[in-house]
């Protein structure tokens, strides 16, 4: 851990220094010899609300928050605060090195919002309206096996790490958490797995959505530390089977195309949530899958230094003809945190497992990203105010809206790259 700290920390300063190869080099030399700098969660307090649901007191964040003067926003269908964004904030809070009183009851607070979020079927809903009432009726706020449900998994199990283990909170947070991996456990058909095709490509029907990869990445992340804290044997199986249906996704080598990219969802590739790599390399040493782990391997060596070369990608999809596996769209647009922090994460936790320098220096090549080594040529991180933008919509334009996902995705990435193993 400790030579992982001082290899990484470089990217912090790197990223206040103009883009180049010789300033991230002098930025990484220079703060490998220097103290640890935290991130800054400016931004994220000034997201950071209380709120009242069901008589308790609650911390949510405010999804978004629009420029020029950062003042909040309400999505008219689904509402200002969902647990998605608040579970990321849980994730990032328990992986901050110490936490302050005031931050520990940020953290109780977040976690108790996500518990209010959980419905009697046991899955979460995920929005809530500005006077505390859950969003129950629209698509993206339904109590089932969706994303926000996998990520309020995580959540949990990362609060679980910093909260007193006897606090009323911690408690609450345990029984949801293992209310909710009863719930995958029955609901996810890994008993019976097939192979399907779609457009040549054979893919797992056993992950959320049939073959949601990128959605099986999330549960992943969160059955981990919950396989650690319970030792299920069931929960072992589940992660077994779902990283088995990762590898599976994975399509083409370093020479072919998409050299090693794990596919999203069927024939397609997004970047958003874009985590199989990072989670498998998890599974991988949790396990002990060398499987799961060459998988994660073939992505990092083979695509990042890909999207590095020829520029960063939004989403493709591919199609088999014959022999001949090759593109058939190709989106460029819009790139943002949530496709860059994944690759960040893989490439950081590439490093740990390996030791191999040459991860570490990828992690902070993707990283260039936040500091204007994109095609915008802009920075995508403001680090005197903890601002991440929401994204780049084309080749000279910059969203400079900053939100919640934007925001804790790209504060996971810089904590990744300090050194610190996410929880």
């Amino acid at each position: 851990m400790v030579r992982l700290k001082k290899a990484l920390l470089g990217g912090f300063l790197a990223l206040m220094l103009p883009v180049s190869d010789g300033a991230a080099q002098v930025a990484a030399r220079a703060t490998e010899r220097a103290n640890p700098q935290r991130i800054n969660l400016a931004h994220f307090d000034h997201l950071f609300t209380q709120a009242r649901i069901g008589g308790e007191q609650v911390g949510v964040l405010r999804i978004y928050s629009e420029a020029p003067d950062y003042r909040f926003a309400i999505e008219p269908r689904e509402g200002y605060a969902c647990v998605d964004d608040v579970a990321r904030a849980m994730v990032l809070l328990a992986a901050q090195p110490s936490l302050t009183a005031a931050r520990l009851r940020q953290l109780d607070l977040l976690t108790r919002f996500v518990l209010r979020m959980q419905a009697d079927n046991g899955y979460f809903h995920n929005f809530i309206w500005q006077d505390g009432r859950t969003n129950r009726e629209y698509r993206t706020s339904l109590a089932e096996l969706n994303w926000w449900s996998l990520r309020a998994l995580w959540g949990l199990e990362a609060a679980m790490l910093r909260l007193p283990a006897q606090s009323q909170t911690a408690v609450r947070a345990r029984l949801a958490a293992d209310r909710l991996v009863a719930n995958l456990k029955r609901d996810l058909p890994i008993a019976n797995a097939r192979l399907l095709t779609v457009e040549g490509i054979a893919v797992p029907d056993w992950l959320p959505f049939g073959s949601g990869s990128d959605a099986a990445s999330t549960a992943l992340l969160g059955l981990l530390p919950h396989y650690q804290r319970t030792r299920d044997v069931g929960t072992r199986a589940l992660i077994a089977r779902l990283g088995e249906g990762l590898v599976q996704m994975q399509s083409g080598d370093a020479a072919t195309f998409p050299h090693g990219a794990h596919l999203s969802w069927r024939n397609q590739w997004h970047a958003w949530g874009n985590a199989q790599a990072y989670a498998l390399l998890r599974a991988g040493a949790l396990l002990d899958r060398p499987d799961f782990t060459r998988s994660a391997l073939a992505e990092v060596d083979g695509f990042y230094p890909y999207l590095l070369r020829t520029g960063m990608l939004s989403g493709f999809t591919i199609r088999r003809s014959g022999e001949r596996t090759g593109p058939a769209e190709i989106q460029r647009f819009p790139q943002i945190a949530y496709g860059i922090s994944p690759m960040v994460l893989a490439a950081t936790e590439a490093y740990r497992i390996t030791g191999e320098p040459r991860y570490r220096i990828m992690a902070q090549r993707l990283a260039q990203w936040f500091a204007g080594d994109n095609d915008a040529r802009q920075r995508m991180l403001d680090p005197k105010s903890g601002r991440a933008f929401d994204g780049i919509v084309g080749a000279d334009r910059v969203n400079r809206n900053a939100g919640a996902e934007s925001t804790v995705e790209a504060l996971l990435a810089l904590t990744a790259l300090g050194g610190t193993k996410l929880p």
